[in-house]
């Protein structure tokens, strides 16, 4: 059974930083894609950035130039570095790993709220 962790969430001023952490324990991170997700309040849960096995990413359109999305399969960990952050950034982010046949876990979420 993996377990899922994100961490680094929290509140920050528009302009702001912010890099969170999703730390996977029980199988084998790298042979694992990953992504980022978020979910606003009264909204659906989107997608926000994802890393494959062999490093390739891809970004929503509203968050391309400000998020970088990486991995360390040395510490089992993926991260997510948000800058220049905006309001409507603010959502409950979580991270979630896949491989086929599909076999897909998720984190339980950490909170971002943007303001001011």
């Amino acid at each position: 059974q993996v377990q899922l962790v994100e961490s680094g969430g929290g509140l920050v001023q528009p302009g702001g930083s912010l890099r969170l952490s999703c730390a996977a324990s029980g199988s084998i991170f790298s042979i694992y894609d990953m992504g980022w997700y978020r979910q606003a309040p009264g909204k659906q849960r989107e997608l926000v950035a994802t890393i494959t096995s062999s490093g390739s990413t891809n970004y929503a359109d509203s968050v391309k130039g400000r998020f970088i999305i990486s991995r360390d399969n040395a510490k089992n960990t993926g991260y997510l570095q948000m800058d220049s952050l905006k309001p409507e950034d603010t959502a409950v982010y979580y991270c979630k790993i896949n491989r086929r046949p599909p076999i897909v876990y998720w984190g339980q979420g950490t909170q971002v709220i943007v303001s001011s």
